[in-house]
C-alpha cells in the first residue's frame, strides 16, 4: 500500500538505520517498527498510578516536599 508520512528527523533516522542494517526497504522498516511498537504497548502492564495529564499522581505522604528534598535527591543521583 502506498502512502505519504511526515516523520520527525529522529524517527526517520531510526527507520533508515533499521532498513540499512536489515537490508529492507524504508517502507518495510517503518512497518516493522510500527508493529513492534504496537506489540510492546499491547503487552505492557497497565499503569497502576492514576494519570493527571501526562504525569502520574503519587500516593499522598505525611510530609511536604521542599526544595531541600529535591536538591538532596539531585546530589544523590548526580544530576
Amino acid at each position: 500500500m502506498r502512502t505519504t508520512l511526515n516523520l520527525t528527523e529522529d524517527a526517520l533516522h531510526v527507520a533508515k538505520h533499521l532498513a540499512e542494517r536489515e537490508h529492507l526497504s524504508l517502507g518495510d522498516a517503518v512497518s516493522q517498527l510500527i508493529r513492534a511498537g504496537a506489540q510492546a504497548r499491547a503487552s505492557a502492564p497497565a499503569a497502576t498510578m492514576p494519570l493527571r495529564g501526562r504525569f502520574a499522581l503519587l500516593p499522598s505522604r505525611d510530609e511536604i516536599i521542599t526544595v531541600a528534598h529535591v536538591r538532596e535527591l539531585m546530589e544523590r543521583e548526580g544530576i
